[in-house]
């Protein structure tokens, strides 16, 4: 398990955990759900069950759910929570730690359906820099303030970047001389030899001589993009969108 699934682990533990031990269980269902703000239909399609079960739960017309329900129950807020961006899990990261982290990111989404780099490079308007050197595709992505990161957070937590999946795109904003990602990628291969599927820089139109000399000896695609941030989000998550199943 990774670091980031073990931190992840520990927030379905703490929920899950709530719920088992209240007095009223549908309540801190309830109280959940409406934390991460969810309807009682979009749980209910999520766990494959009906609105009116999770309803019926929640007022205590129904006896106290078991553990199996609860699971899928916290697992559906957990990865509804994620693909919104993570921000009500840095809230409670904050709690549990490693808060320094989740400051650092600006949006964290997986994909339910992969897709092919170079769609993903002209859905956001990026350019190649160090093209890779086969096929790659990605399944999600990850949002983070570059200086935050280097500065604010420990090497060993890079690892949270991944979120659910590790052939992810890495985008880095607030980027100054175009190197800092990179070496934050290079700091993070002491801890693993995971790599993510591109990395890509915003804010510069291209990375310096240290930056592309990492990202070739590492065999890591490099892009940089420098539409304004609030574009350049909105296409990621046009895009996430899109990847959904149907």
């Amino acid at each position: 398990m990774s670091e980031y699934e073990g931190f992840i682990t520990d927030i379905m533990i703490r929920i899950a955990g709530d719920i088992v031990l209240s007095e009223n269980p549908g309540r801190s269902i309830r109280k959940w759900r409406e934390f991460f703000e969810m309807s009682q239909a979009e749980l209910a399609a999520r766990i494959g069950t009906s609105p009116s079960v999770i309803s019926d739960y929640e007022s205590g017309r129904r006896k106290s759910p078991g553990s199996q329900f609860i699971k899928r129950v916290v697992k559906a807020l957990v990865n509804h929570e994620l693909e919104r961006g993570g921000q009500k899990l840095y809230i409670l990261s904050r709690q549990l730690g490693g808060g320094r982290f989740w400051e650092a990111i600006i949006d964290m989404r997986d994909f339910d359906r992969p897709m092919e780099l170079s769609e993903f490079i002209s859905g956001i308007g990026a350019t190649l820099v160090v093209a890779p050197e086969g096929y790659v595709d990605i399944h999600g992505y990850t949002v983070v303030d570059s200086l935050k990161l280097v500065l604010d957070v420990p090497a060993h937590e890079y690892l949270k970047l991944y979120g659910g999946t590790t052939q992810r795109a890495a985008v880095f904003t607030n980027v100054r001389y175009g190197r800092s990602p990179m070496i934050a990628i290079k700091a993070m291969l002491a801890f693993t030899s995971i790599r993510p599927a591109v990395v890509v820089m915003h804010g510069v139109d291209r990375p310096d001589y240290l930056g592309i000399e990492i990202a070739r000896r590492e065999r890591i695609p490099l892009a940089v993009v420098n539409r304004p941030i609030d574009e350049l989000l909105s296409a990621l998550r046009s895009i996430a969108e899109r990847q959904k199943v149907a």
